[in-house]
């Protein structure tokens, strides 16, 4: 292990609720959907316009339309997620150790700059990474390994030197596709859904749990 590679929303904090609440809303009551949270939560992943397609087909808006509807998702996230911002449990502390240690890290997300650096600048937390890739700087979303090669790439190391943290198992499939092992944090998934992958090291509730401090030897 020589680097460590984070997906954001739900793997360092604990937001999916309020995301896939803030997408229920602009589906359904703005935009004349009908769907139910069963249906709206499997679809959080990969950028925003991609949820739309899956939602209501490729032909129902363009991309501008697609980028201001995204943007107006998010500020409706921002706006109710911000009183309870904050990092899971422990991995404050697991950040500075790190950081201590000389590991390099990096974000690898499908969210926009602009949830990237509400959450970076709130929790004052960007020092710590080397490398922040976004949706704005891939053609691929996960399950394509290209976020997390790309990371990697920037932080020079080896794909197999990596170790991915994630939420949810079409992150923790990308990590596969780009040879790299994971350690899935249960915000917001069950074990048994990650069950067709081989690169999982171990599940986590939060960064207090033994399994995640023994990789800095805590």
């Amino acid at each position: 292990m020589k680097a460590f590679i984070f997906d954001l929303n739900g793997t360092m904090i604990d937001d999916m609720t309020y995301h896939t609440k803030a997408w229920q809303t602009l589906l359904n009551d703005e935009l004349g959907g009908n769907f139910t949270w069963e249906e709206v939560k499997p679809q959080m992943y990969g950028k925003n316009p991609e949820v739309l397609v899956r939602m209501f087909g490729p032909d129902r808006f363009t991309l501008d339309e697609m980028n201001r509807l995204s943007l107006e998702k998010e500020r409706k996230y921002q706006l109710e997620f911000l009183p309870h911002l904050k990092l899971l449990p422990g991995l404050d502390e697991f950040l500075q150790r790190a950081h201590q240690q000389g590991i390099p890290m990096a974000i690898g997300s499908a969210a926009i700059p602009f949830n990237i650096d509400f959450v970076l600048d709130n929790l004052n937390i960007r020092h710590y990474f080397k490398a922040i890739v976004s949706a704005d700087d891939v053609v691929l979303s996960k399950p394509h390994p290209e976020t997390y090669l790309k990371a990697a790439e920037i932080l020079r190391v080896t794909p197999a030197d990596c170790i991915v943290f994630e939420d949810v198992p079409k992150g923790a499939e990308a990590a596969a596709n780009a040879g790299m092992k994971a350690v899935i944090l249960t915000t917001t998934h069950e074990k048994h859904e990650f069950g067709y992958l081989h690169n999982v090291l171990t599940f986590a509730g939060d960064f207090e749990d033994p399994t995640v401090k023994e990789l800095l030897d805590l």
